[in-house]
């Protein structure tokens, strides 16, 4: 059963890789065409949702534009589901006990430490080029496991699970990151609405409040408060996410049960059927399908049902929208020399040479110092290679990047724009590099996978 629930996140994030692939390519086409300055308008028109003199959409009485709806609020929605399979993995998953979680997180502590280090040292003593130093020290899991799907059942099922856990682990990092380092000025007011909101959650949470309508409702305020407090906006997300109950409101047995029951006294016969063949079902037969669908609800538990909801639309909508807004570098006027120095020199070599390094040496010497054991199936060659796979950083270091730069000036966007080319051509980098290598390091055959994993 883990198998098949770690293939389904495999599967979730492969299938998006593709989408997010064409979306990056048509943003940076559309930014450098005749249709550039249109494309960077748009995300400059301001969103609003209003109720008399209250705008949900805005910070510090101010509308959001639309490049700060889709990073501030859909971006909250895809932490929110991050921060749910974070708890699932907790409680159930790869994370769920320390010998599991050690080698990935050890590895993770490696390739965030190292790319923010490589950061500090390339980039002059100058604090606005130094708030980035977080860009580089996140992995991007669509494209990352979409690399390694491309060579099937030749990939050990230890190292899918390796690089997918510590993907995770990267998630985590960035989201305690981005909590500390990129809050503003605090506004106490917002603090304590928040803290009245997360205990009303947590007192649900108690009570075993199964209602998903309850923690969204509830969530949508919290994330307001949030926005306005001076704390990112996106912590919100992950916030709700960890007080969303596990368990459901039934169990199985249970839920069997009552289908058998509801299924002995439903009265087949009371359907009409007129002479088109249209079937009218009684009150009766409505009343005991409903029970059922009902019960069907409360035996999902609410964590997995708003995972499972939000999996398309996150993966098919609001990461594509992210990367459309945000991938379109303006490439008019960007010499070489841009990704020779600087802010740009950073993103690239903290992707590239900080992860593959931070991620395997972290491992290398947890493993020889027998903390930890090599995945099952690995060998050194391979496992380096899927090292080397965790520098493609785009989804979250994109984000950090915007929180670093956006809207800070002339110099800021210049930063901002090196920032971004620096994680396209590193992302790039490290990803033809892994494929390269995976494919010469792994076995020619299928790799010695559990039966169930092969069906």
């Amino acid at each position: 059963m883990r198998h098949y629930t770690f293939l389904g996140m495999v599967r979730k994030y492969v299938n998006s890789s593709l989408i997010l692939i064409i979306v990056t390519v048509l943003a940076l086409i559309i930014a450098n065409s005749g249709w550039g300055d249109a494309y960077r308008a748009l995300w400059e028109k301001p969103v609003s949702f209003s109720i008399g003199h209250f705008n949900l959409f805005s910070h510090a009485k101010e509308s959001l534009s639309l490049m700060d709806f889709i990073n501030d609020f859909l971006m909250a929605l895809f932490f929110f589901s991050v921060g749910l399979e974070i708890k699932r993995e907790i409680l159930v998953g790869e994370l769920s006990t320390f010998r599991k979680a050690l080698l990935p997180i050890i590895g993770a502590c490696g390739g965030m430490a190292l790319p923010v280090l490589i950061f500090f040292f390339i980039c002059p003593d100058d604090p606005l080029m130094q708030s980035g130093m977080a860009v580089p020290m996140a992995t991007d899991i669509a494209f990352s496991l979409g690399v390694l799907s491309l060579f099937g059942n030749r990939v050990p099922l230890g190292l899918k699970v390796f690089l997918a856990t510590l993907a995770v682990a990267d998630d985590l990092g960035g989201i305690l990151v981005i909590a500390i380092f990129y809050s503003s000025e605090l506004h106490y007011q917002y603090l304590l609405y928040t803290a009245v909101l997360v205990g009303i959650l947590a007192y649900g949470n108690y009570r075993h409040v199964i209602s998903k309508m309850f923690y969204v409702v509830i969530g949508v305020f919290v994330w307001y408060s949030v926005l306005n407090s001076g704390i990112h906006s996106t912590i919100a997300g992950v916030i709700v996410a960890f007080f969303v109950p596990a368990r459901p409101g039934v169990s199985a047995l249970h839920f069997v049960k009552y289908i058998r029951s509801k299924i002995r006294i439903f009265p087949i016969d009371e359907a009409s059927t007129n002479a088109r063949g249209t079937i009218i079902l009684s009150n009766r037969q409505i009343g005991l399908l409903k029970n059922i669908e009902h019960a069907s609800d409360r035996t999902i538990s609410p964590l997995q049902d708003l995972e499972d909801a939000l999996q398309n639309p996150i993966n098919y909508f609001v990461i594509p929208a992210f990367a459309f807004a945000n991938a379109g570098v303006h490439i008019e006027g960007i010499s070489l020399d841009r990704l020779l120095e600087g802010v740009g020199l950073a993103a690239f070599l903290g992707l590239v040479i900080g992860k593959f390094i931070g991620v395997f040496s972290f491992s290398w010497l947890a493993i020889k110092l027998k903390l930890v054991q090599m995945p099952q199936g690995c060998n050194w060659k391979n496992f380096a290679s899927v090292c080397v796979l965790t520098g493609i950083g785009f989804t979250v270091s994109m984000f950090i990047a915007d929180l670093s730069y956006y809207d800070v000036g002339t110099d800021g966007n210049q930063l901002l724009n090196d920032a971004k080319l620096g994680i396209l051509c590193g992302s790039v980098i490290a990803g033809l590099t892994g494929w390269i290598l995976l494919s010469l390091t792994l076995p020619k055959e299928n790799a010695d996978v559990p039966t169930e994993e092969r069906s």
